[in-house]
């Protein structure tokens, strides 16, 4: 009887084990990011809404007088509050 018992522990032992060794796949080598400051990468300045202080690109700024805005209803409620 112990020695039943013996073998079904030994093959209940053997059987998790190779379970657990068929769910692990070794992990793909991470990707490099964009590292800042590499000649011939594409990057853009961001500035900030004069009005709100929101971060936007550059090129989607609206310029006006005393800044750059986010919307034209930025840029017209900043004018007019500066009198400009």
């Amino acid at each position: 009887m112990k020695l039943l018992v013996l073998i079904a522990v030994l093959v209940l032992v053997m059987w998790l084990a190779r379970g657990l060794g068929k769910g692990k796949t070794p992990a793909p080598p991470p990707q490099p990011g964009p590292q800042p400051g590499r000649p011939g990468q594409d990057h853009e300045d961001m500035v900030s809404c004069t009005q709100c202080g929101l971060h936007l690109p550059r090129s989607e700024a609206l310029p006006g007088r005393g800044g750059v805005f986010c919307s034209e209803s930025h840029r017209s409620t900043y004018e007019k509050q500066r009198g400009a």
